[in-house]
């Protein structure tokens, strides 16, 4: 993080800005800086070589986040951005795999989180937390610091993993500034340009696209601790913000906030990612908005490796997932291990220069499993376009097996979502003694009112789906469980469509 907070520190010298827009005001760079001086000293107490080390931050969408990067760069530390929300057991089994050398947040995590306890077992037993960042503690432990340990990593990005237990990504500097530099000429921005971060930066991406592309800008970065649509219209309208990064959801709630008053006329593009996504329902908040969305494809593991242009047509634009960045690899793989051709879809496998360094492991850097060519499998299904534009088809393992029938969500969730009522779909499992598994439908409308079973099928027949593929279940509620950085969350789905089932008579 030491290049771009160099960076920063210099703008500043030579004129201060402002370089943080959130709920309590405007915050300059050279604020920033100095509260970012008093926590490097507090987060280096009791360091053998007098350095921050590896320091755990609560990554909130305030100043805060911003004036922790900055303190540990100062420092040539390694970041690790974890969410307010997270539990005690996900922050213990994260603090095992990372092991910092500080903790920063606010007194009432430190206390959930049993930080104390932790940093008893890593030597830490008699140094007391300093007040810090106005209101919140930083608890190190004394010792050698040794960043090393990461290879090169400075930022660690908690993701959840299969098992439940959260994986923390390590990426380098190196890959942060090229997906950075890569958006940023993607969608035409320039120095003193405003951003806006509306997505929770503790994930790895989100703090990519957020905190550290502000930080290569040199303009406001806006930001809002809680979600809210009017809010963030209005904040970014006023701040002209150039560009922001959302979820699905969030987009289709600006579009429906801004009733076609075209309230972000000022901004090139919004990045959408991270969900299912319908160009109908997409065409019209870019519409009501009076900007460009851009519908990408990325993970925490190779940052936001594709994306169209501002400039595209709406159907490379809402309707494929972009290209690649330049530089970077994708590519499509059969069952067999061939290459896909144009058109028909394969395993998705990337390589390229945000390739993250590896998960983290008891304290240090465990390398990912790549290909013998140094490809990294995402998970997804990928089919390629003649034209180089890439289409996610659904990850590997989103089908419902119903009857020996193997049958993608993804295919009925964006047929689901092509109907005009329907702002936002998912399908999920509920199991089924008979047939292993029947498939449900959680619905959003536009206008709030029922939708049933009937309803939907006809329109899906109107459509041409398969009759095979069609949900037994609708389920119309107020908004579909989400996970803490924004994203669908299809375990709670799945979850909630359970319990809906159970209560709700069905087919025999």
């Amino acid at each position: 993080m030491r290049q771009v907070v160099q960076e920063f520190q210099r703008r500043a010298e030579q004129a201060d800005f402002v370089a943080v827009i959130d709920d309590s005001g405007s915050h300059t760079a050279r604020e920033l800086l100095a509260e970012a001086g008093r926590l490097a000293s507090a987060m280096s107490a009791g360091a053998v070589d007098g350095s921050g080390g590896t320091v755990m931050l609560q990554a909130d969408n305030s100043w805060r986040t911003v004036a922790g990067t900055l303190a540990v760069g100062l420092g040539g530390g390694v970041l690790a951005v974890v969410n307010r929300h997270t539990t005690r057991a996900e922050f213990a089994a994260a603090f095992e795999d990372i092991r910092p050398d500080a903790v920063v947040a606010e007194p009432s995590a430190m206390d959930e989180w049993a930080v104390s306890e932790l940093m008893k077992g890593e030597a830490g037993a008699g140094l007391a937390p300093d007040p810090v960042l106005e209101g919140w503690t930083c608890h190190a432990v004394p010792g050698q610091r040794e960043v090393s340990r990461w290879s090169g990593g400075v930022l660690i990005g908690l993701t959840s993993g299969s098992t439940g237990r959260p994986k923390g990504v390590v990426q380098s500097e190196g890959a942060l500034r090229y997906a950075g530099t890569s958006t940023i000429e993607i969608n035409g921005l320039t120095r003193g340009d405003a951003v806006a971060a509306i997505v929770p930066l503790s994930s790895t991406a989100a703090y990519c696209f957020g905190v550290y592309l502000a930080l290569l800008l040199g303009g406001p970065l806006v930001l809002m601790t809680k979600w809210d649509r009017a809010v963030a219209l209005r904040r970014m309208a006023e701040a002209q913000v150039r560009w922001t990064m959302c979820v699905p959801t969030m987009a289709l709630q600006m579009g429906a906030e801004a009733a076609g008053s075209g309230i972000l006329g000022g901004v090139r593009a919004i990045t959408v990612g991270g969900g299912p996504m319908d160009r109908g329902a997409l065409a019209r908040a870019e519409q009501s908005l009076g900007t460009k969305i851009l519908r990408v494809f990325g993970m925490s593991e190779c940052l936001g490796h594709t994306s169209p242009r501002p400039d595209q047509s709406e159907e490379i634009r809402l309707g494929r997932d972009g290209r690649p960045f330049p530089g970077t690899d994708l590519r499509a793989v059969t069952p067999e291990g061939d290459l896909a051709g144009p058109g028909v879809s394969g395993r998705a496998q990337v390589r390229g220069p945000s390739l993250f360094v590896g998960y983290a492991r008891d304290g240090k850097v465990e390398a990912p499993a790549l290909t013998e060519d140094g490809y990294f499998p995402t998970g997804d299904l990928l089919m390629t376009h003649e034209d180089g534009t890439i289409t996610i088809m659904g990850r590997e393992k989103d089908i419902i097996i119903r009857g020996g029938r193997n049958i993608d969500i993804t295919e009925i969730e964006r047929a689901v979502a092509s109907y005009p009522r329907v702002a936002r779909a998912c399908v999920a499992a509920v199991p089924d003694e008979v047939l292993g598994e029947r498939i449900a439908l959680l619905v959003v409308t536009e206008d709030g009112g029922d939708i049933g079973l009937a309803e939907v099928t006809g329109h899906l027949d109107s459509v041409g789906l398969s009759r095979t593929k069609w949900p037994e279940f609708v389920y119309g509620i107020e908004e579909l469980p989400q996970t803490k950085v924004g994203k669908l969350d299809r375990s709670g789905a799945r979850e909630l469509a359970h319990r809906l089932r159970t209560q709700t008579p069905g087919p025999a």
